[in-house]
């Protein structure tokens, strides 16, 4: 007979678990049988000791079977999603999905929450007034088949991969984030699901993401990759910087108006490269080779799909997003070219401002974060503003001023890297044919 303890000191013991054991415990978890404190030990059990490819992939398959699986078919556009690891300023989602839809593919994101020091794309749409993460299957399909939208970022529903949403909660607030197998799992059971044709997945490395090796981040996108190749999912990752945080904003009011900037053709140029860079993926992998995203967002028609996105989801894409009542400025103390901005720090100090949780369940708050004035390579002198803070409770700015003291580094030069690194997956059919 099958128990939570065995399970769990099988795996603290550095065993590999049989399939019986992982159908059995995701399922238990999954309807209340292992409570939250075992699960958290079975989670910090395989940070430690780690999944083998065959845990992963039954890992994986168990918590699929938990729910239901999206049927797409009815669509007669190519479907393509996108997931990222998570990143501090990571709002790509945004101009992303409804830019692919614009240039003829459909779009089913099925997005979450903040996990640990990175920002949730749902709690950052949840600050446009109106707006709401939650629908049915019907009210997912009836989006993605509108001719005139073609795209949704929603929750993933009660009867999808209803595992992974008790156990990434869990994860967010017990430590145990930053494990490949769990990533990984966690990320395409819901991909799969979801039933989509194709995945680009964004896999951050660095600083600020959980991956801070390029050999973790390679690991982590090859075990997905895999994955997704298994299930029939024409599947590609890339590996992006996350040392500095992107755009200039961390924060869920403050993500959503920088994510319109880029829509309405401006916004921060390495946010407004990655989203193109991500569309270009995405449509390859959908088969539509001759799209031109560039050109979608100059004339206005990715802004289009925003606006009716945003509407078909009980928001009002033009009311005004919320603002917190308190803001501090963080000035530079010396002088000298900035040679990195700590991604990990900002993200941390905006998590403390309110924009993400400490306990399970908590709420966000719509107006709190980070904005910093400076990227690397900028020149700043002493008093310069570096940063400014957003909260409703000004108790939170000490904390983050001290997860801030030394997040700017300043020095005598500065060389730029990549911010795309590497690509691991198929080539386009259209790619030397």
């Amino acid at each position: 007979m099958t128990d939570a303890i065995s399970v769990i000191t099988a795996k603290r013991d550095g065993r590999e678990l049989t399939d019986r054991q992982i159908d059995w415990v995701i399922d238990a978890f999954t309807r209340g049988e292992v409570a939250d404190e075992q699960m958290s030990a079975l989670a910090m059990a395989i940070v430690f000791n780690g999944l083998t490819r065959a845990e992963t992939a039954r890992w994986t398959a168990a918590m699929i079977a938990t729910g239901q699986r999206m049927d797409l078919s009815a669509l007669r556009r190519p479907t393509v999603d996108k997931h990222s690891t998570g990143g501090v300023g990571d709002k790509i989602t945004l101009p992303l999905a409804p830019l692919v839809a614009a240039c003829g593919a459909a779009v089913p994101q099925l997005s979450g929450r903040g996990l640990g020091h990175t920002g949730g794309t749902l709690d950052k749409l949840e600050s446009i007034p109106g707006w709401r993460a939650e629908l049915t299957g019907e009210e997912i399909l009836a989006i993605l088949v509108d001719p005139e939208i073609g795209a949704v970022v929603c929750a993933a529903g009660a009867g999808l991969a209803p595992a992974d949403k008790k156990l990434y909660a869990l994860r967010d607030v017990t430590g145990t984030v930053e494990s490949v197998p769990l990533l990984a799992s966690s990320i395409m059971s819901k991909k799969i699901a979801e039933g989509a044709g194709a995945l680009v997945l964004d896999v951050k490395v660095g600083a600020g993401a959980f991956m801070k090796t390029l050999a973790g981040a390679r690991e982590l996108a090859t075990v997905m990759v895999e994955l997704g190749a298994d299930a029939g999912m024409h599947t590609v990752a890339l590996l992006t910087a996350m040392d500095s945080p992107l755009g200039y904003t961390a924060g869920n009011a403050l993500e959503v108006a920088e994510s319109v900037e880029v829509l309405a053709g401006g916004g921060p140029a390495d946010v407004v490269a990655l989203t193109l860079t991500l569309a270009e993926e995405m449509l390859g992998a959908a088969g539509l080779y001759d799209a031109d995203p560039a050109a979608a967002l100059r004339d206005g028609r990715a802004m289009d799909r925003w606006r009716a996105m945003v509407r078909a989801q009980g928001g009002d894409p033009v009311a005004p997003l919320p603002r917190a009542r308190e803001s501090e400025v963080v000035a530079a103390t010396g002088s000298g070219v900035v040679t990195g901005l700590d991604a990990m720090a900002v993200g941390i100090a905006a998590r403390l401002l309110g924009a993400g949780r400490l306990r399970q369940g908590e709420p966000v708050q719509a107006g709190a974060g980070v904005r910093w004035h400076v990227r690397p390579g900028d020149t700043v002198r002493a008093g310069q503003p570096l940063f400014t803070l957003y909260t409703d409770d000004p108790d939170r700015f000490g904390p983050a001023r001290a997860a801030l003291a030394g997040a700017c580094a300043l020095g005598g030069t500065h060389r730029a890297g990549p911010l795309v690194i590497e690509r691991i997956g198929p080539v386009p059919a259209s790619v030397g044919s």
